[in-house]
């Protein structure tokens, strides 16, 4: 019975509330068509629609301010993903810009070196390839046979040597780096007062930290020694920077040294290469023969020369 009669009396408020509603909607309209003006003049009248007005302002302010708080809300979405949109975008803009300043800066130094090594002919090669294998001897390079490169042709960098080419292809080249205990560069101190040969390759046991080897035991090597290549074997050019002695050991047999090199190149940060296509190496000065005693001259083939032996 209790929910019969919570039922009736749900209907009745529901039938109260539409039928003050569709009075107020009658009363507003007649007004407006202007019907009820003599009756909306009395005080009664006024009064006892006063609170029905302000309930109706009171829902349209509430109205409009969720419309307007709505429409705010939105706009300040789209405005956030627009702003997110431009942040992304500047980043972008900043780190091609950053790798722009990187990149000049790398081209300009091999611009001046290349002003400055008249005596070769570089052509510009990117690293475009390390094998995870051989990460530490072979790159690939984006110059090729269509380019004029063939086998044994030096790499080099502005800081000094990287390596040869030892593969070919139309658009690409292998380069077998100076770290690649395959490798055999020779080399000679750049001290004047030492001026002691060696070869320098890979290092097994330490991948970036060459060794340079065939040293006679007590040689003039010291470390911080400039090691540069001695152009004994016709494919490096003589005077290319290798890198600096870091520590001069014995052997295992004792009859000979090793010298551990600092490699000038960063081969951790290999990006830019030259390849030396040709070089115009200064000939050897001709020797000129020593001043002869009067009285003891010699021709040409060492013979003396007698008074009849013009």
């Amino acid at each position: 019975m209790s929910r019969i009669r919570r039922d009736n009396d749900s209907r009745r408020t529901t039938w109260l509330f539409v039928s003050v509603a569709v009075g107020i909607f009658l009363v507003i309209f007649l007004a407006a068509r202007g019907h009820l003006n003599p009756v909306l003049t009395n005080t009664t009248v006024i009064s006892a629609l006063a609170p029905f007005q302000r309930a109706i302002s009171w829902a349209g302010d509430k109205v409009n301010g969720a419309v307007t708080t709505v429409w705010d809300i939105a706009a300040v979405y789209y405005q956030n993903n627009e702003l997110k949109e431009e942040v992304i975008a500047l980043r972008q803009q900043n780190l091609q810009a950053a790798e722009y300043v990187s990149e000049n800066i790398r081209l300009r130094e091999m611009l001046n070196y290349k002003q400055s090594a008249v005596q070769f002919d570089l052509m510009p090669a990117k690293v475009i390839g390390r094998e995870s294998s051989t990460w530490t001897s072979v790159i690939s390079i984006n110059r090729g046979s269509s380019d004029g490169i063939t086998a044994n042709m030096p790499v080099v960098t502005e800081k000094g040597l990287v390596g040869v080419v030892t593969e070919v292809s139309p658009h690409a080249s292998r380069v077998q780096l100076i770290l690649d205990p395959r490798s055999s560069v020779g080399t000679l101190v750049q001290r004047a007062e030492s001026r002691v040969a060696g070869i320098v390759q890979g290092n097994p046991s330490d991948a970036v930290l060459p060794q340079m080897i065939n040293i006679p035991r007590n040689s003039d090597i010291v470390e911080g020694d400039t090691i540069v290549t001695s152009g004994f074997g016709g494919v490096y050019p003589k005077g290319l920077m290798v890198g600096s002695v870091a520590e001069v050991k014995n052997d295992s047999g004792g009859l000979l040294e090793i010298a551990y090199i600092y490699t000038a190149v960063d081969f951790q940060k290999l990006e830019d290469v030259m390849i030396i296509t040709a070089s115009r190496e200064a000939p050897p000065q001709p020797l000129t023969p020593p001043k002869q005693t009067p009285g003891t001259e010699t021709d040409k083939d060492g013979k003396p020369i007698g008074e009849g032996g013009k």
